[in-house]
């Protein structure tokens, strides 16, 4: 199985342990820009498209989270990273607990933001591979341009309409095959909440108060399993709050590097 080689993006050179941003379903890495602006200026951020997203290769067949995992720490390696906090949001997160099983000795610390442990329903896994489908099929990404009304927040989507048009702009940015591989990956992923039972490090978990995709229970779940967790609701945003409220996940994000020292 041929280990897809990411696109990596140094957003900031800082010394010690560098943050790495994993982002959501369907956008790409620029989904952190207003995060990472937030973020004290001495820290290390590097992020990176996921399989099929931005300007990232396909995964390898069949599609997986773990072949996503694969993919993040080789690109890593090859950026001389060994050790990094990693924070992931929906996809990313997924993505992150993923690299936490598969190579405990690279995550010193876990941020879980607007996501889950837990698998896909049967519904839920039914739709994936529905929109993956439909993606391929019509070789347009159609089927997720509806998505930003579902992510963003009631708040977001009544005051702040330059939000869901940002969105859509990254979204017709995506491959269909891109979209295709991810809802197959994602479908396909196991409940991973014995990863957060064992892991020994520190874990953020933040959930958008508006976040009907994954919300607060989900969150509470998983910080509720991790030993070492800090729950951080963000007000007014719903399951981007990344782009929703970028200070708040910035400051959650800060919080959690300086646990990780």
């Amino acid at each position: 199985m041929t280990t897809p080689e990411l696109e990596t993006y140094t957003l900031r050179e800082g010394p010690g342990t560098p943050l790495v941003l994993l982002h959501a379903f369907p956008v790409d890495h620029r989904m952190w820009t207003d995060v990472v602006a937030a973020l004290p200026e001495e820290q290390g951020v590097v992020a990176l498209d996921l399989p099929g997203m931005g300007q990232s290769p396909e995964g390898p067949q069949p599609p997986t989270i773990e072949a996503a995992a694969d993919a993040t720490a080789a690109a890593l390696a090859r950026a001389g990273i060994t050790r990094a906090v990693v924070a992931g949001l929906s996809m990313g997160g997924y993505v992150a607990l993923a690299l936490a099983e598969r190579e405990p000795d690279l995550v010193a610390a876990l941020a879980l933001v607007d996501t889950k442990s837990t698998a896909d329903t049967d519904d839920a896994r039914a739709n994936r591979l529905r929109v993956a489908d439909a993606a391929e099929s019509s070789q347009t990404v159609d089927a997720v341009l509806g998505m930003p009304a579902v992510l963003l927040g009631e708040t977001s989507r009544a005051v702040r309409p330059e939000l869901t048009a940002r969105l859509e702009t990254w979204i017709r940015d995506q491959r269909p095959a891109g979209i295709a591989w991810s809802q197959r990956a994602m479908a396909a992923r196991p409940d991973r909440t014995h990863v957060l039972e064992a892991f020994a490090g520190p874990v953020t978990v933040v959930v958008g108060e508006e976040d009907a995709v994954t919300p607060a229970a989900e969150a509470e779940r998983m910080a509720s399993a991790a030993a070492q967790s800090r729950l951080v609701r963000a007000q007014a945003a719903g399951h981007l709050s990344a782009v929703e409220e970028p200070a708040a996940v910035a400051d959650a994000l800060a919080d959690l590097v300086a646990r990780a020292r």
